[in-house]
C-alpha cells in the first residue's frame, strides 16, 4: 500500500502528529468535551488538547476506564486539567444526564470533539 506523504498546503502531511499540528497553540481558557477519551483517537485527542493548555472534560461510557486514562496524562502533564464524566451516546438517557450535569457546572463550551 502506498501512502502519500508529500506535504498539503497546511505544511502538515498525513504522517503529521496531533502535537505537530498544534505546536504553538495555547489553549489556556478553553474548555472542550472530548467523547470516547477513554482510547484511541478520543484518547490521544484528550491528551494533545490538555498539553495545549485546554480544560477536558472526558466524556466516557466507563470512567474507570477514562480515570486510568486521566492518571496516565497527569503524569506526563501534572499542571493537566480533566474531568471524567460518563456518556453514553447510544443512550438518550445518558446524554440528557450528561447535558443537565454539564450544564451545572458552569463549564463553558469552547470546543466539542
Amino acid at each position: 500500500m502506498w501512502i502519500c506523504a508529500s506535504k498539503g498546503p497546511s505544511g502538515f502531511s498525513a504522517s503529521s502528529t496531533a502535537e505537530e499540528v498544534t505546536q504553538g497553540i495555547d489553549g489556556t481558557g478553553l474548555t472542550a468535551i472530548v467523547t470516547g477519551a477513554s482510547s484511541g483517537i478520543g484518547r490521544e485527542t484528550a491528551r494533545v488538547l490538555a498539553l495545549r493548555g485546554v480544560h477536558v472534560v472526558m466524556a466516557v461510557r466507563n470512567t474507570d476506564a477514562g480515570g486510568e486514562v486521566r492518571k496516565a496524562i497527569l503524569e506526563e502533564n501534572p499542571t493537566a486539567k480533566l474531568d471524567v464524566m460518563e456518556l453514553d451516546l447510544g443512550s438518550m438517557a445518558s446524554v440528557r444526564k450528561f447535558a443537565s450535569e454539564y450544564k451545572s457546572s458552569g463549564l463553558p463550551l469552547n470546543l466539542l470533539m
